[in-house]
C-alpha cells in the first residue's frame, strides 16, 4: 500500500483579513481554518503531517499540539518555498505527499481521499486538484494541450489574454510523488511576475522531465474556496453552515428555520430534537433526543440530557439532565449543573451553581455559587448573596426546603433539609433542619396617618 503524507502551509500573515489574528486562525463555524484542515487530512491516514509555519507559528502550534510536526518558513519567498522547507522530515521517502493550503475550509475528507486514489490510479508524478469557476479571476488557470492532457499552471498574474480565459482553475491542492517532489523543489527559480518560488511552476519541470502530471477536477466549485478577506471568510462560513444543518437534518434533527439556524462543527444533536429558528449552538455541545430549543436561544459548549426544554435562554458551559426546563429568558452561567425534571424560569440566573432533581426556581432570581439539592422551592426575587466585594462564598439548601420570595441568602451559608424561609428575610445565619428562618423588621400599622399625606388632601 503507498505511503501517504501531508503538508498543511500555514505561514502566511494573510495581510488582506486586516486582522491581528493569523490568516489560518480566523474560525468557520467554530472552528479555525487550519483546524478544518488538519482533521479532514487525518482523516486520509498519513504517515506524517508536516506544517509549515511562519507568521504567528506559536499560536498555529498551540492549536494544532501534537498531531503534526513543524518546519519554520521564517522568510516568506512563495509557495514552493514553503513546501521545501518540509524536507527535513519528508526528503527521500517513498510515497504520496498531499499538499494542502491551510486557508481552504471547504474541501472535504471525501474529496482529498479521491484525489488520492485518483493520483494513484493514473501513475502520474503529480495530479492537480482542479475546479470548473464561472468566474476564474485571481486563480490559476490550468492550461492543457491539444489532446487535453495537463501542460502547465499558469498563475493570474503571468496568463496571457488567452489563458486567462480558461475557466478550469487550479485549487492549491495536489498530490505529488514524493520523491519527485522534492528532486523538482531543487529547481525552481523566480523568473515570474511575483518574484517568488512558485509551487505551481513544480508542474512544468516535472512534464519537461517526461513525468505524467493528472488533474482531478471537484464537482463543488465551493471546495475551492481560499480564504483571503472577509468577505470570503463570511461565504465559507455560510457555505459550511449549509453543511453542517443539512447532515444534521439526515439525522433526524428537526431544523424550523435553517437559514437562522447558526451551528458550530463540533455539534452533536440527537434525534426528534426540535431546534428553532434565531438558535446558535456553539463550541462542543452535546445535546441529547427528544428536546426542544425555541427561538433566541444560545447554547454553548454545554451538555444537554434528553428531552430538556430550553425556551429563548443562554446556557454557556453548563450541564442540564433529563426533562429539565429553563427559560424564557434564563441565563444560566459556566459550572451550572440542573438536575433531571428541575424547573429554571423566566429572568433566573444561575452561575457556578448545583440545582437537584425537581427543584423549581421560578423567576427573577439569582442563584451564585451554591448547592441547592431536590424538591426545593425558591420563590421570586431571591437572592443568593455570594460575593463580599473581595471573596466569594458558598450557599447550601438541603432538600425540599421552601426559600420565600424575596429572600436574601448572605454565604457562606447552610440550610439543613425540610427548612422553611419566611418571605422577605435576609439570612445570615445556619438555619437547622425542620426550622423556620425569619428575618424582618416586624410590621406596625400606625392610624389614620395615611390622612396626614399630600396626596390624599
Amino acid at each position: 500500500m503507498d505511503t501517504r503524507y501531508a503538508i498543511i502551509l500555514a505561514a502566511g500573515k494573510g495581510t488582506r483579513m486586516k486582522s491581528k489574528l493569523y490568516k489560518v486562525l480566523h474560525p468557520v463555524c467554530g472552528q479555525p481554518m487550519v483546524e478544518h484542515i488538519l482533521q479532514k487530512v487525518t482523516d486520509t491516514k498519513p504517515a506524517e503531517v508536516v506544517a509549515i509555519v511562519g507568521h504567528g507559528a506559536d499560536k498555529v502550534q498551540e492549536q494544532l499540539g501534537d498531531r503534526c510536526v513543524y518546519a519554520l518558513q521564517e522568510a516568506q519567498l512563495g509557495t514552493g518555498h514553503a513546501v521545501l522547507q518540509a524536507a527535513q522530515f519528508l526528503e527521500g521517502k517513498k510515497g504520496t505527499t498531499l499538499v494542502i493550503s491551510g486557508d481552504t475550509p471547504l474541501l472535504t475528507s471525501q474529496t482529498l481521499n479521491h484525489l488520492f486514489e485518483y493520483h494513484l490510479g493514473k501513475n502520474a508524478s503529480a495530479t492537480i486538484l482542479t475546479a470548473q469557476a464561472e468566474d476564474p479571476t485571481g486563480y490559476g488557470r490550468i492550461i492543457r494541450d491539444h489532446v487535453g492532457i495537463v501542460d502547465r499552471i499558469v498563475e493570474q498574474k503571468d496568463a496571457t489574454v488567452e489563458e486567462a480565459r480558461v475557466t478550469e482553475i487550479n485549487t492549491g491542492t495536489y498530490c505529488f510523488d514524493n520523491e519527485l517532489l522534492f528532486s523538482a523543489l531543487a529547481n525552481l527559480n523566480t523568473d515570474n511576475a511575483q518574484g517568488e518560488y512558485y509551487l505551481t511552476d513544480i508542474i512544468e519541470i516535472l512534464k519537461n522531465e517526461g513525468h505524467s502530471v493528472a488533474a482531478y477536477q471537484t464537482e463543488d466549485f465551493n471546495e475551492s474556496l481560499g480564504v483571503n478577506d472577509r468577505v470570503a471568510l463570511a461565504y465559507a462560513n455560510t457555505v459550511m453552515r449549509e453543511r453542517i444543518n443539512h447532515q444534521h437534518m439526515l439525522n433526524g434533527v428537526t431544523l424550523v428555520d435553517p437559514a437562522t439556524t447558526f451551528i458550530d462543527a463540533d455539534v452533536v444533536i440527537g434525534s426528534d430534537t426540535v431546534i428553532e429558528g434565531n438558535v446558535t449552538i456553539k463550541g462542543k455541545t452535546v445535546i441529547g433526543e427528544d428536546c426542544v430549543i425555541t427561538n433566541g436561544s444560545q447554547i454553548v459548549d454545554s451538555q444537554i440530557a434528553d428531552a430538556v426544554v430550553i425556551k429563548a435562554s443562554v446556557v454557556e458551559n453548563s450541564i442540564i439532565h433529563q426533562q429539565a426546563d429553563v427559560g424564557p429568558y434564563a441565563h444560566l452561567r459556566p459550572h451550572s449543573e440542573i438536575g433531571a425534571k428541575a424547573h429554571i424560569g423566566n429572568y433566573v440566573e444561575i452561575k457556578n451553581a448545583t440545582i437537584g432533581e425537581e427543584t423549581k426556581v421560578g423567576h427573577l432570581t439569582y442563584v451564585g455559587d451554591a448547592t441547592l439539592g431536590r424538591e426545593i422551592n425558591v420563590g421570586c426575587g431571591v437572592v443568593f448573596v455570594n460575593y463580599d466585594g473581595k471573596s466569594k462564598f458558598r450557599t447550601t439548601v438541603g432538600d425540599r426546603s421552601f426559600v420565600g420570595s424575596n429572600a436574601n441568602l448572605v454565604a457562606p451559608l447552610t440550610i439543613e433539609a425540610h427548612t422553611f424561609i419566611a418571605a422577605g428575610s435576609t439570612i445570615t445565619k445556619d438555619i437547622p433542619e425542620y426550622a423556620m428562618g425569619i428575618a424582618r423588621s416586624q410590621q406596625v400599622n400606625k392610624k389614620e396617618f395615611a390622612k396626614k399625606l399630600p396626596y390624599l388632601q
